[in-house]
């Protein structure tokens, strides 16, 4: 018998992805497989607050354990920005202006540290628990790469030599700060 995790997004291609990496022992459905179109408001003024707001909705809407996520891109040089607001940060959901806007600000900085952050909220009948996954590296020059999505073609992991955008999606999906979120997910499903 298997264990559904509803997961509080619209994004398919999201579901598929975590549907993969928990594996058959759990069945991944998403807010439209509920026919639920309410925009969720992530007001929160951490990644924490806002994982929690959206799995706190799917939960109370459902009844069922419900996973929710926020991530974002955290720039040193920045003060951590864009960070809540790496979906919005130039345009909503527009990541070529957000990139651009990124760029622009980092333009004089020789401080390139920046780091993806994914921190991901189940609730369920026992409460809240939370699990976070980060992967350090240093932003580019440029925009490098059609891979991907959001800050990718703009982001070089620690210890490699292509962007995000550059690398194959499994590549990426290996060692990508969701999956070290899901995988402390998975080990607590586990335990």
């Amino acid at each position: 018998m298997t264990k559904e995790i509803l997961i509080a997004t619209h994004n398919e291609h999201k579901k598929e992805e975590i549907q993969q990496i928990l594996g058959e022992r759990y069945t991944v459905t998403s807010l439209t497989d509920y026919h639920i179109h309410d925009e969720i408001v992530e007001d929160g003024k951490t990644f924490h607050e806002n994982a929690l707001i959206k799995a706190k909705y799917c939960f109370e809407s459902t009844g069922k354990p419900s996973l929710g996520d926020d991530s974002g891109l955290v720039v040193e040089a920045l003060d951590g920005r864009p960070g809540i607001f790496s979906a919005r940060y130039a345009g909503n959901h527009d990541f070529a202006k957000n990139m651009a806007r990124v760029l622009e600000e980092m333009k004089d900085s020789e401080n390139r540290k920046a780091y993806f952050i994914t921190v991901m909220c189940l609730v369920d009948e026992t409460g809240e628990h939370y699990f976070e996954g980060r992967i350090y590296g240093n932003l580019t020059r440029e925009i490098s790469g059609a891979k991907g999505f959001g800050y990718d073609p703009i982001f070089i992991p620690e210890n490699l030599g292509l962007t995000f955008a550059e690398m194959l999606p499994e590549e990426k999906n290996k060692i990508s700060h969701r999956r070290k979120a899901l995988d402390q997910f998975l080990d607590y499903l586990n335990n």
